[in-house]
């Protein structure tokens, strides 16, 4: 298959490397530094589930040198939503799918009105991965899934073929019967690991280590489920109980994405995460008072500046 990662960062970087090891036609948009790496030196993966090191790969900046491509895999941080969307038009031929992979609830929203409906295809990626230097990704869990689903979650012939790509290179993958679901699923639980780690500056061990954090965490938790619910997202009814019990069970030292972006005073997906569910609460006459104290106590520190 010809695939475009439209940002490739830790997400992108480990799934488009095991892509392209298993033989794919794989292009890596991205910039700066990890670009030059990329582009010199190759891609490299450490991972439990096997290092990688491939010398000869495509990465560019510009999507206008790869041309139209099966699949896009959109990896870029939520923040960037419209114009990394924008940018993916020259990739994007009558069949493309788009499938996002962003740690958000709202993207694919977002990306239809710029790519069209039918190009976008909502997903989600269950793993722990990161830059660790430039043109080099770790990944830190003993998992790495995908999700994806038609918007009618139905399958379609272009999935199907993705998702035996997929198979094929080792990647643990399948096309959702509720993709909307397994979205917020997932939502629930990052959103709440992200905002009390960065509101506290503390990893896994310390907050589920303290009964005062572990009530906020899980109250956080709640808030985010009956937004959902309110939004007609049909949760199963254990949700909650599926969320906490899977937040104890992540390693002491345990960091979302957004601490890392925190401590290092980068820009944070905060309004992605927290402030989504402040604003969907109001919206739909929810109370999410945990959530927002989070999101004010972090405001100052959104665009790194102040970090």
């Amino acid at each position: 298959m010809k695939i475009a990662v439209m940002g490739s960062g830790g997400i992108g970087g480990y799934f488009g490397g095991r892509l392209a090891a298993a033989g794919n036609d794989v292009s890596f948009i991205a910039r700066g530094a990890h670009l030059k790496a990329l582009q010199e030196n190759g891609l490299k993966i450490i991972s439990a589930l096997g290092d990688l090191q491939l010398d000869d790969i495509h990465a560019t900046a510009d999507p206008v040198e790869i041309g139209p491509v099966d699949i896009v895999l959109f990896c870029i941080k939520l923040y960037d939503v419209e114009e990394a969307a924008a940018l993916c038009r020259p990739l994007i031929g009558e069949d493309t799918a788009v499938i996002s992979l962003l740690n958000g609830v709202d993207a694919h929203e977002r990306m239809a009105p710029i790519l069209g409906a039918g190009h976008v295809v909502g997903g989600i990626a269950r793993i722990s991965s990161q830059i660790s230097a430039p043109g080099v990704f770790e990944h830190k869990t003993p998992f790495a899934e995908l999700e994806f689903s038609e918007a009618d979650s139905q399958p379609s012939p272009r999935l199907q073929a993705f998702e035996q790509a997929c198979a094929a290179a080792g990647i643990a993958a399948q096309i959702s019967s509720d993709i909307e679901v397994s979205i917020w699923q997932k939502f629930v639980m990052l959103s709440s690991i992200a905002g009390v780690a960065c509101l506290t500056r503390q990893a896994n061990g310390v907050v589920k280590g303290d009964p005062d954090l572990l009530s906020i965490r899980g109250d956080a938790v709640r808030e985010a489920i009956a937004v959902a619910r309110a939004r007609g997202v049909a949760l199963p009814d254990d949700c909650l109980e599926k969320t906490l019990k899977m937040q104890e069970s992540f390693p002491d030292q345990a960091l979302p994405s957004m601490w890392f972006d925190l401590d290092a005073g980068k820009r944070m997906e905060l309004e992605g995460l927290t402030g989504v569910i402040v604003r969907l609460g109001r919206e739909l006459a929810v109370p999410t008072p945990v959530n927002r104290a989070i999101y004010a106590a972090l405001k100052p520190f959104a665009n790194g500046a102040n970090a």
